[in-house]
């Protein structure tokens, strides 16, 4: 992989992870439509942690409240605060999307190389926004969710596991029908990726050093865990955690004055276009 590609697949990854318009989705179609090859699971992998490190430093305060308070509301007696209920929320949130990939990993795995498939998953996203935009209530905060709330958001991070259904689109449009705002919807997604990208680049990490699919490193290269870090390795990286903290920052300001009707009709847009270029080649 050159510098180039490692480049925008970094900046595509650090926007698409947070922007609802799904980040397995354009992973996949990118490289497809630009004739590149399919990138190794040690720089997916890499492109994860990047994101990762995106989200933490915009919450990273928030993110140390909330594992204080919810390690201190399990001694017996001690009472509960707000960030130990989101800590709570956080967890159950996250179960469904655990499970799920768990149980059904090597079966959505085949969907990725389908851009056809792809293209139906984002017109599903984009049909998910529109309903949440148009039945939302907008008039909870995420301090008033019930566990099973955080279990529904949860199951709609779940569905992301298909190429093309954003996972931050599932949940922030969860929680606009459970009536979130769309700016509290959004944080609570933020942060709900925490655990998911974690839970991610720890299986990928497990797998690489599983295989040794990676050769040996290169003049002046470091080998970790079976990843190659090399220069692409190295700007894909910086590239998606640098382009996924500027998305943060912009999402949260964007959407507490605007509606997620323009990110609808880009996965519209983008969804009937893969379509009909998969069914093209395929003739």
């Amino acid at each position: 992989m050159d510098l180039l590609q490692a480049i925008v697949l970094g900046i595509v990854q650090g926007l698409t992870e947070f922007a609802p318009i799904s980040s397995s989705a354009h992973l996949v179609l990118v490289p497809w439509l630009l004739g590149w090859p399919k990138q190794t699971l040690a720089f997916d992998t890499i492109l994860h942690l990047g994101t990762l490190v995106a989200v933490v430093a915009v919450f990273w305060q928030d993110i140390w409240v909330i594992a204080r308070d919810w390690l201190a509301s399990l001694v017996p007696g001690k009472r509960g605060t707000p960030y130990s209920r989101m800590g709570w929320l956080l967890i159950v949130g996250t179960i469904p999307a655990a499970v799920l990939g768990y149980s059904f990993e090597d079966f959505f795995e085949q969907l990725f190389g389908q851009p056809i498939i792809v293209g139906a998953f984002l017109l599903v996203t984009a049909l998910l926004l529109v309903v949440a935009e148009q039945l939302g209530r907008r008039d909870r905060q995420v301090e008033q969710l019930t566990g099973l709330n955080g279990v529904l958001i949860g199951i709609g991070q779940a569905l992301a596991i298909a190429p093309g259904i954003s996972r931050s689109g599932a949940t922030m449009s969860t929680g606009l029908l459970l009536g979130l705002g769309r700016a509290e919807a959004a944080r609570f997604s933020f942060l709900l990726s925490v655990p998911i990208i974690v839970g991610a680049a720890a299986s990928q990490m497990k797998d690489l050093a599983k295989t040794a699919a990676q050769g040996p490193a290169g003049p002046g290269a470091l080998s970790v865990a079976g990843v190659t870090i090399d220069m692409p390795i190295i700007v894909g990286f910086l590239a998606a955690a640098i382009s996924g903290y500027l998305c943060i920052n912009f999402l949260l300001g964007y959407l507490r004055r605007r509606s997620f009707y323009a990110f609808s009709i880009y996965c519209f847009i983008v969804g009937v276009t893969v379509i009909a270029l998969g069914l093209l080649k395929i003739r």
